[in-house]
């Protein structure tokens, strides 16, 4: 019969790791890592654990969609080194990277509203007649390669810059949107999109599925929240009984 993780006083490994899914070595892993506490051990040298393990394991993964498993790693072992405000700083740290993958999802949809159709290119070219096609000076590709915005290969015998077409849609992008008045640090986000896209055409496609991850990166962090605050009262109610505890021994 399966135990009752929230209710039974004592688990054994195996008892800790089924009940969410896990291998009995991943669960010992857990421990070594700090992301659970430390258990007891039998007389005999084997592992128990109590609810405080289960909540602590729930608690580790309902973070970890939301946070990523580096980072609620790191909150948990905040937490057991007894550093409750450090966890919750790398907490606000994770909250505060989704808001600028927010602000830079709604930078990159105005850019593209802002953005008129952009040509397929064929071939390559070099700095000064792409500079010529764009009406812009050599100084300005050089600088905007400077800033990432665009990355032209270097050609092994002469050392002249080589755009492929890749390069000349972004020199075309940053074009672009610098005559719609962006600042090179508001274009840098949408070329590294439209890079990994491999397009503008397959981005304005992927906006949707964008939103979505970080809505459900968004739920996944208030339900991670939620366990660690439930484990987090755990540790509360224990601490007055463990004080009794110690003062029960002390007197015997």
């Amino acid at each position: 019969m399966a135990r009752n993780l929230q209710t039974s006083e004592h688990l054994r490994p195996v008892d800790l790791a089924r009940g969410h899914g896990l291998s009995t070595q991943a669960i010992r892993n857990y421990e070594a890592d700090g992301i659970l506490p430390g258990a007891e051990r039998t007389p005999h040298g084997y592992r128990t654990y109590t609810r405080a393990h289960a909540l602590a394991l729930s608690a580790f993964l309902a973070l970890v969609p939301g946070h990523g498993h580096r980072t609620a790693a790191a909150i948990m072992r905040a937490v057991h080194e007894d550093a409750t405000g450090d966890a919750l700083r790398i907490i606000d740290e994770s909250h505060a990277q989704l808001l600028d993958d927010r602000r830079t999802l709604l930078a990159v949809e105005a850019a593209l509203r802002d953005l008129g159709p952009v040509p397929q290119e064929r071939g390559d070219t070099f700095v000064g007649p792409l500079a010529r096609r764009l009406g812009i000076r050599p100084a300005t590709l050089r600088k905007w390669e400077r800033a990432g915005l665009v990355r032209p290969r270097r050609e092994p015998r002469t050392g002249y810059r080589v755009y492929d077409a890749a390069d000349v849609r972004d020199a075309r992008l940053v074009h672009q949107l610098r005559r719609g008045g962006y600042g090179l640090e508001q274009i840098a986000p949408l070329i590294a999109q439209v890079r990994a896209a491999g397009g503008v055409a397959p981005l304005e496609s992927m906006l949707g599925d964008w939103h979505a991850r970080l809505s459900a990166r968004g739920r996944a962090m208030l339900a991670g929240a939620a366990a660690l605050d439930a484990y987090l009262g755990s540790r509360q109610e224990s601490e007055p009984q463990a004080l009794q505890n110690q003062e029960s021994q002390g007197n015997t």
